[in-house]
């Protein structure tokens, strides 16, 4: 149950309540339609002898969603049978994530669906008044079916404010906008720059290094160390040491996998989608040179629901290389999310690839040495992976060469809020918050100063200008109660403050609790009740950051107090009389 579904039942009346069990209980026990089944079968295909894998339970709901608009319950029980499973099972995945629309009883799917980002870049650049005005809008103009919807970030938050269509985003929306892509709905809006296809890319002597690793004329010993010596760490933003991760999983026993994670869910974060818009196979050839070294036979890659642009592109070049391969290629399978943040964890993950709830695992064991399927699991981010080719050409003196302020190599940083030119910015490490504003971002908006900033994304803390010189970078920030994770950088001036900042980040913890443990589901959501007073009750928030920090089982109730004690620490005078 999702916190906003928690929240429903804790509320309801008994009359409320019996509804709800008389509707569930329709589904127990019940007989799948023919007509139904054969609907299911067109879909997913017909069953084979050995049965319909368990781990595509996400991706046949996927087709039953984009079929009909949402999931009909006569649908899941029809798939419930053709998959062989519980009908519980079906409904407790479906009703887990946010992009699966489940309709009971014949009720009709809902219509055309409007997400409007209310990401804090988003609501920086006018997303709530956005949310407010289009329902009406789109009223007036004939398109009253349309439902508009507030979504938690959709990575694009240099695009703010950005909304997706169904599966189209619109970048900088605006009603106008946003009408006319309803008014072309289901006509695709191509939203991809240019970008490096399979063609172009073997010309300019792409995959020659993956085919040589696989081919055994380079030795996969020197290869581990020398991503070890380069210092390279996991982007996706635990900063675990790659090569080191390489070694570990490399010493384990076969059969291997890997996981590749571009869930990239963390607000203010969208690195992994500019890349592989852009260069999609030098991210494949680092995965392909990973899998071989490591030792592993297949390669799942999990890419986040809101990304459908991307998805539809990285299919196309998936199919071009494995068409033409430049060298054996590993079993590589590319799954859709669903709308879950909780997923960007690693373990949560697996789940999902697993076709069950995005719920975090306890640990240990590791996923390296059990994860996906019980197999020990390469877990790598997107972004880790695009860098392979070139530190394993260039060598760890290259990567290591780059650096500021006594830190060593680059640094792909998400910049968004109030700086002229939003976007990814490749910097070194360690460079600080005001000369990356400064040198690469064209400096503060007009009539903007700096306030404040998020040197990680929602779950980063909060700075004030004050502390502008501090390097951006693993390890630097912690003494200051922040870290940098993924390097999404949100910047804040004298117009916004930096209360309100971490009241929405916690908004967004507390819708994307996955619900598995107490702290986290009732802390986060609790946490936003009280932050919301015009003068904070300090000592009742400091014992739930206390608990959601000692007791949750995974990093996002683990980071969650980070906003509320950067605004106790540093931003007192907003949230005292």
């Amino acid at each position: 149950m999702n916190p906003t579904e928690f929240a429903t039942v804790a509320l309801a009346t008994p009359d409320q309540m019996r509804e709800r069990i008389r509707k569930k209980s329709r589904l127990k026990g019940r007989q799948p339609e023919e007509a139904s089944l054969a609907a299911v079968r067109g879909l997913i295909g017909a069953r084979p002898r050995e049965g319909h894998r368990r781990d595509l339970l996400i991706e046949y709901l996927h087709r039953l969603n984009d079929a009909h608009g949402a999931l009909h319950d006569h649908h899941l029980v029809a798939l419930a049978r053709e998959m062989n499973i519980p009908m519980a099972e079906v409904f407790e995945v479906a009703t887990f994530y946010h992009h699966f629309e489940v309709v009971r009883g014949g009720d009709a799917a809902p219509g055309l669906t409007v997400r409007v980002c209310d990401g804090l870049a988003c609501e920086l650049a006018g997303a709530q008044d956005l949310i407010a005005r289009l329902p009406a809008l789109l009223g007036v103009a004939g398109h009253a079916d349309v439902r508009v919807v507030a979504a938690p970030c959709i990575g694009r938050c240099e695009q703010a404010p950005a909304a997706l269509v169904h599966q189209q985003a619109v970048p900088l929306a605006t009603p106008e906008r946003l009408a006319a892509a309803v008014v072309q709905h289901p006509a695709p809006i191509d939203s991809l720059p240019d970008f490096i296809g399979y063609a172009a890319y073997r010309a300019a002597g792409g995959y020659a290094l993956a085919a040589a690793v696989v081919n055994g004329e380079e030795d996969a010993e020197t290869i581990v160390k020398t991503m070890e010596d380069a210092g390279l760490r996991g982007l996706g933003g635990a900063g675990f040491p790659a090569g080191r991760k390489w070694r570990i999983v490399r010493e384990q026993p076969a059969p291997k996998l890997m996981a590749v994670n571009i869930d990239e869910g963390e607000p203010g974060t969208f690195k992994d989608r500019t890349y592989l818009e852009r260069d999609p196979h030098r991210f494949l050839e680092g995965v392909l040179i990973a899998a071989q070294v490591v030792g592993t036979e297949a390669v799942y890659i999990y890419l986040r629901d809101e990304y459908h642009d991307c998805r539809r592109l990285l299919e196309a070049e998936l199919a071009a290389l494995q068409a033409d391969p430049p060298c054996a290629l590993p079993k590589i399978e590319l799954r859709r999310g669903a709308g879950a943040y909780i997923c960007g964890e690693e373990s949560a993950m697996i789940e999902s690839i697993e076709g069950k709830r995005g719920e975090p695992r306890m640990r240990p064991p590791y996923i390296a040495q059990v994860g996906l399927f019980g197999r020990p699991t390469l877990e790598h981010n997107f972004e880790t992976l695009w860098w392979v080719r070139e530190i394993v050409e260039k060598g760890p003196q290259w990567f290591g060469g780059f650096g500021r302020h006594g830190r060593r190599g680059l640094r792909s940083f998400s910049v968004s809020g109030r700086v002229k030119q939003p976007g990814v910015k490749l910097a070194p490490a360690g460079i600080t918050v005001q000369e990356l504003i400064d040198e690469y971002c064209g400096g503060m908006l007009d009539g903007h100063t700096l306030h404040a900033y998020l040197p990680g994304g929602a779950s980063g803390g909060i700075l004030p200008a004050r502390m502008n010189d501090i390097p951006l970078d693993f390890d630097t920030l912690q003494p200051y109660g922040c870290f940098i994770g993924s390097a999404a950088v949100m910047v804040l001036s004298q117009h916004d403050r930096a209360r309100d900042a971490a009241l929405n980040v916690m908004r967004f913890f507390a819708h994307e609790s996955c619900g598995q443990c107490t702290p986290c589901r009732v802390g986060t959501a609790k946490a936003a009740v009280l932050m919301r007073a015009p003068v904070w009750d300090n000592d009742t928030l400091e014992d739930l950051a206390q608990v959601m920090g000692d007791a949750s089982i995974c990093g996002l109730g683990q980071a969650a107090p980070n906003p509320i004690r950067s605004i106790q620490k540093y931003f007192v005078q907003e949230i005292q009389p």
